[in-house]
């Protein structure tokens, strides 16, 4: 994985500040890859319940300018998905399969 341990923390507190309980945070895509270089940070953030459209957008904006101001601006993605329903999107299935958990929010 090619995150430090202040680029881990940092994705953390961000999480911990921004969504609701239950949520887990997972790193995936290129920065799994430890021979690879360069890449966005690529984050599927699976909420325990479905949100509105508004707060998803509120949410997500909040932990993404808590994260630039952690980290710096640097390429994020992040896709938010309810944990528990099913998306067939081959993005999210992959997220799922081989990403790695960075953060849990307690309940």
């Amino acid at each position: 994985m090619r995150l430090n341990d202040h680029e881990r923390r940092a994705i953390a507190e961000a999480a911990a500040e921004a969504l609701p309980p239950g949520t887990r945070v997972r790193l995936f895509g290129s920065r799994l890859d430890d021979t690879r270089r360069g890449g966005d940070i690529d984050l599927l953030v699976e909420t325990a319940t479905g949100l509105d459209a508004d707060e998803e957008v509120a949410r997500r904006t909040r932990f993404i300018a808590r994260l630039y101001r952690l980290l710096g601006e640097r390429r994020i993605d992040v896709l938010m998905v309810p944990a528990h329903a099913p998306d067939t999107r081959p993005v999210v299935r992959a997220a799922r399969r081989d990403g790695q958990l960075l953060a849990e929010i307690p309940r």
